[in-house]
């Protein structure tokens, strides 16, 4: 049976569709899983998304994906995304990296076990839990799958919680559907090379109180945009964009629209606005990362050409 681990891969459901003189008719369906409940199995498969309740599934089961990403390709991407979230206090362990913002995010407070630490799993974790506790932080680390597959068994054993599952995705943005003809009556996307006040108060909002380590995750990257959308002087949506790595990687965060204003396909214009920066900037590919139980932002990306490309934990040390 499926796991929230499955989230995020390749996976077929056989359910069942009727019954004909007294024997049960199947219909498979193929695609990614997006959301596993105790109510359903949600999928997007070729003809879109599908909502399979529970109660009508025989057997569902993870398979290999079309195409699998190298450890390189993941690789590359997770150091695009370190890059585009740079957090102020960092280490190393052998290749592994050690990050602190003051708590800011688990994405600025974690190790990225990608690459050999220098000595032993077991000794690199406890020395991972030494470094976090040196700088006051419970310790905290990204494990993107299936690269670091062997570091999440070792943190099974020792009894390591995790956090909902991340769905790390991307696309060439040579071939993202070209954005919708502007209409009058949406206002215009804003792009400035820092953010205003307002928009670091709706971030603040989201995510907490802003300290001077979130500031610097923010802003302490060489190329960057920050997406403003205004209306009779309220800002309205928000979004934030980065060029990093050598593929030249458009990472897209922060990609908030204030609640009074959603469904007017604000997001997808702040994405668009976003993206064509990138492309002038060089960037050839984009990447976000979205938790895999945001169902609507799951179906927005999807719906801009994004695919999943992997997954990944954010592990939690036993207190």
């Amino acid at each position: 049976m499926l796991r929230q681990q499955d989230v995020g891969h390749r996976i077929v459901v056989r359910r069942i569709v009727g019954i004909r003189e007294g024997r049960p008719l199947f219909s498979d369906a193929l695609g990614e899983l997006v959301e596993l409940s105790e109510t359903h199995i949600t999928l997007t498969t070729d003809r879109g998304r599908l909502r399979v309740p529970v109660d009508e599934v025989h057997r569902a089961k993870r398979v290999p994906p079309a195409r699998r990403p190298t450890a390189t390709a993941v690789l590359a991407v997770e150091l695009a995304a370190d890059e585009a979230w740079p957090a102020p206090v960092r280490g190393r362990l052998g290749d592994w990296l050690l990050r602190s913002a003051a708590g800011w995010t688990g994405r600025a407070n974690s190790a990225l076990p990608v690459g050999d630490p220098d000595r032993p799993l077991p000794a690199a974790l406890d020395a991972v839990q030494r470094w976090y506790a040196d700088h006051g932080q419970p310790a905290l680390v990204n494990t993107p799958l299936p690269l670091a597959t062997p570091v999440g068994a070792e943190l099974d054993t020792r009894g390591w919680a995790a956090r909902p599952p991340v769905l790390v995705q991307t696309a060439a943005l040579g071939a993202l559907p070209p954005g919708s003809p502007a209409r009058v009556d949406l206002p215009p996307v804003e792009l400035t090379d820092s953010p205003s006040d307002a928009w670091l108060a709706v971030v603040a909002g989201r995510k907490g109180d802003l300290p001077d380590a979130a500031r610097h995750v923010l802003t302490a990257v060489d190329r960057a945009r920050f997406a403003h959308v205004y209306a009779d002087g309220q800002l309205l949506a928000i979004g934030r964009g980065t060029v990093t790595g050598e593929r030249r990687w458009l990472g897209l965060t922060l990609i908030e629209v204030l609640p009074e204003a959603r469904r007017q396909g604000l997001a997808g214009r702040v994405v668009r606005a976003l993206v064509d920066w990138g492309v002038a900037e060089g960037a050839t590919h984009a990447f976000l990362q979205v938790e895999q139980r945001n169902t609507p932002a799951v179906a927005l990306y999807r719906g801009l050409g994004f695919t999943t490309h992997h997954t990944y934990l954010t592990r939690v040390a036993p207190a």
